[in-house]
């Protein structure tokens, strides 16, 4: 014997894919998806109010997306789980190149409404199996032990990453055209007013896509499934649907994670929504308002990016993935604190106090979030991965439509930020105690804490090829 460290099996399901490849397609997958979107934040209502929209409209366009994404959350987690992650996201591409088509040329509210609707359903398929294909192909190559949570930070960074560059090219594009004289007036005067500056960043996410969705066919390889028909797999869904809405209520941690996600969704639903009136408020005008705004959004992106590279040693400083989640939404309280208590004063002092408080409700959310999906992941089996996924994000988005109604409804001032703030810790507080203790598992956990037995999550357990099985217990 040599004393050398036996590796771990290869599934070749997964092309041999090994941690550190298996992580960089991850951040390249999720970097490719979010780049499109970003650009669509500067210039969308933008967009829509010079095609003729009136306010009213534009809200009723972002209203089929929230509603459309939070209608479709389940059911596209479920499918992810029957018939595999990688075409999944292949039609998530594709339906975004059709979405940001139909916005960038649409001069009709049917098209537009149509383009928002498939970009809900979109988001929600994308929702959870890029970090599921991350995660089974990690524990394919190196065990149910392997290291997550580097692998779910740097992706989560190159979200935040890609959506701050895209919110600074679909802001600076439609600009930089029209410094050129005759270049902005160009496009519409070839196309007949379809193709005009503001809807060069749609059409150009639409490319993006197009690079997205050959890259997932291309290099996110995964063991082959069994053979099924529609049939098979319009009965597995709503199996899916049903395992991920029992997840909460058999497992206490699974519990704290969607209750977490929720209270996320409080804070994010605050922030989107009172931060522009303030900006606007600040510099006196809509359209440096808007600007204004812009920035910010792209530093509070970065924030969001460096946290979830701060992820990890937030676990290891404060001794375990449940101890870093209580630090970093606490950091998330404070943040909402300082941004309500600077409401009634614009002096340069409040101001700082307010951009530092955004920084922070950002910075708390990124780190807080890859630590939290390791813990899913080490709950639930790969059969349910994805679908434990879109149970977190709908948790987040359902709360995130309510508490953004129930903020524009509030008179202005600290209360919108306090309520948010308050729920937030109360979110925090469910951290203080940890889990209780599982049965024993050969291994160490990673996170520094107790170990815990997976949740298998519904019948479609067996839909899931063989050869994963034994890697796909997280411990």
């Amino acid at each position: 014997m040599t004393g050398r460290p036996v590796p771990a099996a290869v599934s070749p399901g997964h092309g041999g894919l090994d941690g550190a490849t298996a992580r960089r397609r991850y951040v390249t997958v999720s970097f490719l998806f979010w780049l499109p979107i970003g650009m669509s934040i500067a210039t969308g209502v933008l967009l829509f109010t010079e095609r003729g929209m009136g306010l009213a409209a534009i809200a009723g366009f972002y209203a089929v997306h929230s509603l459309t994404a939070a209608a479709m959350e389940l059911p596209t987690g479920g499918l992810s789980d029957v018939i595999g992650r990688r075409p999944v996201l292949a039609i998530a591409g594709l339906l975004n190149l059709t979405a940001f088509t139909l916005i960038g040329l649409g001069a009709a509210g049917w098209a537009i409404a149509l383009g928002m609707g498939l970009m809900g359903l979109a988001r929600a398929l994308s929702s959870g199996p890029a970090e599921a294909w991350y995660v089974d192909t990690v524990h394919a190559h190196a065990g149910p032990d392997a290291d997550l949570r580097t692998g779910l930070a740097r992706g989560s960074s190159a979200t935040s990453a890609a959506l701050a560059l895209g919110t600074l090219l679909g802001g600076g594009l439609p600009w930089l055209l029209g410094l050129a004289p005759g270049l902005g007036e160009w496009p519409a005067d070839t196309t007949g007013g379809l193709v005009i500056p503001l809807s060069v960043p749609a059409l150009l996410g639409a490319l993006v896509e197009g690079v997205f969705v050959l890259y997932v066919l291309s290099a996110l390889p995964e063991p082959p499934r069994p053979r099924t028909t529609l049939r098979r797999v319009m009965g597995g869904v709503p199996a899916a649907i049903a395992a991920g809405l029992r997840l909460g209520a058999r497992d206490a941690l699974i519990r704290r994670i969607l209750l977490t996600a929720s209270a996320a969704g409080a804070a994010l639903a605050a922030v989107e929504l009172l931060t522009p009136g303030r900006a606007a408020a600040l510099m006196g005008t809509a359209e440096s308002g808007a600007l204004v705004f812009a920035g910010l959004a792209c530093a509070g992106f970065l924030c969001s990016a460096l946290g979830s590279q701060l992820a990890p040693f937030v676990a290891r400083f404060t001794g375990g993935s449940e101890r870093a989640v209580l630090a970093s939404l606490g950091l998330v309280t404070l943040g909402l604190t300082l941004l309500g208590l600077t409401t009634h004063t614009m002096s340069p002092l409040a101001t700082t106090v307010a951009v530092t408080g955004y920084g922070l409700v950002y910075l708390g959310l990124g780190a807080a979030g890859p630590n939290e999906n390791d813990l899913l992941h080490r709950r639930v089996d790969a059969s349910g991965r994805a679908t434990a996924l879109s149970v977190q994000s709908l948790s987040l988005q359902l709360v995130a439509a309510g508490a953004g109604l129930g903020a524009g409804a509030l008179p202005p001032g600290p209360l919108p930020w306090l309520l948010a703030a308050t729920a937030v810790l109360a979110g925090a507080l469910l951290w203080v105690r940890r889990a209780a203790p599982a049965p024993p598992h050969h291994g160490p956990s990673v996170t520094g804490g107790p170990v815990a037995a997976p949740v298998p999550v519904g019948p479609l357990h067996d839909t899931a090829p063989e050869e994963i099985h034994p890697h796909a217990r997280p411990t």
